[in-house]
């Protein structure tokens, strides 16, 4: 398999309050919520960097389209790095996230890597990692 990975979807309980949190708190852009025309269609794209995407969709809607039954989630199954390229950046991405209604679950730090990194949830318990690596700094 050759890593040509395009778009990361996360399940969403609210498609709604998630497109708020994305778009207007932390301000990524997207044209909105489509495919409403579709039974269990309902998405939302955002640009993240050439070539990748981040989508919402609903757990349910997944769930149909997978076949897969709905189960409770954990947020400890996957985190997103965010790379920034100072501790500054780390201190506003995640001073944005707060107030766009993240919950912080561990403030801006040093790492025992020689990074600088804090997490927050967004409102369906998703976990970013807002990191600055001094070893794969962002272009």
């Amino acid at each position: 398999m050759k890593p040509r990975i395009t778009v990361m979807t996360l399940g969403v309980d609210d498609l709604e309050r998630s497109l708020a949190f994305y778009r207007d708190g932390l301000g990524l852009p997207t044209q909105g919520i489509i495919g409403k025309e579709f039974e269990h269609g309902a998405v939302v794209f955002f640009d993240l960097q050439p070539g990748l995407k981040l989508a919402l969709w609903s757990r349910a809607d997944i769930a149909h389209d997978t076949h897969l039954s709905r189960t409770p989630h954990s947020p400890t199954e996957l985190t997103i790095g965010h790379n920034v390229g100072s501790k500054e950046e780390v201190e506003e991405v995640m001073e944005q996230a707060s107030r766009a209604g993240a919950r912080i679950i561990k403030p801006p730090a040093e790492t025992f890597w020689g990074g600088y990194s804090g997490y927050f949830q967004d409102p369906d318990d998703h976990l970013w990692e807002v990191v600055w690596n001094p070893d794969l700094l962002p272009e």
